[in-house]
């Protein structure tokens, strides 16, 4: 006889939800793992000693965790999530009738107190920390690389910097992004940058202009770069340093990676691995300088001509001051501007036009 479903509600229920996730679930895997106390500390200095009890700053890095670890970007989806997912409560240790946090609040927290307080970041060194107290960081090779992550910005709101500058100072109140863009342009303002000199971006978003304008997936899009410094023992990640997607912010980023490690945790790779992008002569003289062998290819730009010749082709005669191109034919330098006081000749070589019957 086929069966037929009824709602039955009972008017008490044996319930116990530590029952219902299972073993070896992923958050439960991590759960053990976190330790809250000494940035329970930190976080004191940042809250009002008088008013009413505040949502547990535990709860919303349990939160934060769990859209992280599971992919969910939109923070009122969380706040949904994790009302309705068992998994989800048991972690945040809220039972079965716990009280979620306010999407409101929850943001308010997020972009004010927790990014003043650098919570994130010391939850990240305490997993690493644990990480290392159980032997499975070796401590000796290192390996370095970025991943690029699209900018949530449109890519048709861009224009040159001057430009934007002024769309946003005729606006009354500009975005948070925006906000703080400004506000460290005026922290940093005359003081020396580190890392390559390089150009001022062609182009910044109207709304998100810490983002960089890259080519490098193809269609221009704003993006940035999430860089990472692995153990490669067991693929353990010491490091992580997010920055606008331009190459010149790859070494910068690995420099603050391997510093910061190397004081929080005493971690000192004899050899370190990284593509070709990292291996200009200042940041492999770097590496040498600190006794790391770097197993880095050498970015040799003077060489990358896409198939046409560099000068290296060319034999020079100094007596005559011309070269000799591959056919034989002289290749006298000629004069194409004439140089001002203060400034350099510019010349050319050109070269005879090929005979069509050899």
């Amino acid at each position: 006889m086929m069966g037929r479903l009824e709602m039955q509600e009972n008017l008490f229920y044996r319930f116990r939800i530590e029952d219902h996730v299972p073993q070896d679930h992923l958050l439960r895997r991590i759960d053990w793992l976190l330790d809250f106390d000494a940035i329970r500390a930190e976080l004191a200095a940042l809250y009002s000693h008088t008013g009413r009890p505040s949502v547990d700053p535990e709860l919303m890095l349990r939160m934060l965790l769990i859209g992280y670890l599971h992919g969910i970007r939109s923070e009122r989806r969380l706040v949904e999530e994790v009302h309705l997912n068992l998994a989800y409560r048991w972690f945040c240790k809220l039972g079965l009738e716990g009280r979620v946090p306010d999407r409101s609040t929850f943001s308010k927290n997020r972009h004010g107190r927790f990014a003043d307080g650098d919570v994130l970041r010391r939850l990240f060194e305490n997993v690493v920390e644990k990480c290392i107290g159980f032997g499975i960081v070796g401590g000796t090779d290192a390996a370095i690389d970025g991943s690029t992550i699209e900018a949530d910005a449109n890519r048709d709101r861009r224009d040159a910097p001057d430009a934007v500058q002024k769309i946003w100072s005729q606006k009354d109140q500009v975005q948070r992004p925006v906000a703080d863009y400004l506000a460290q342009l005026a922290d940093v303002d005359g003081a020396a940058q580190s890392g390559p000199k390089r150009k001022s971006p062609k182009y910044i978003s109207e709304t998100d202009p810490e983002a960089a304008w890259s080519l490098k997936d193809g269609r221009g899009r704003f993006s940035y770069e999430t860089n990472y410094l692995v153990d490669t023992d067991h693929g353990i990640i010491m490091d992580v340093e997010a920055t606008p997607a331009r190459l010149s912010q790859e070494i910068v980023a690995a420099k603050a990676m391997l510093a910061r490690c190397k004081e929080r945790h005493d971690f000192r790779p004899d050899r370190v691995a990284a593509d070709g992008s990292y291996g200009t002569g200042p940041f492999l003289a770097w590496l040498l300088k600190r006794e790391v062998t770097p197993h880095v290819p050498v970015l040799d730009r003077q060489h990358q001509t896409k198939g046409k010749y560099d000068l290296s082709h060319f034999q020079y005669d100094p007596e005559r001051d011309s070269y000799t191109c591959l056919e034989g034919h002289e290749m006298p330098l000629r004069r194409i501007k004439q140089a001002g006081p203060g400034q350099k000749l510019l010349r050319r070589m050109t070269c005879p036009p090929r005979n069509p019957s050899s």
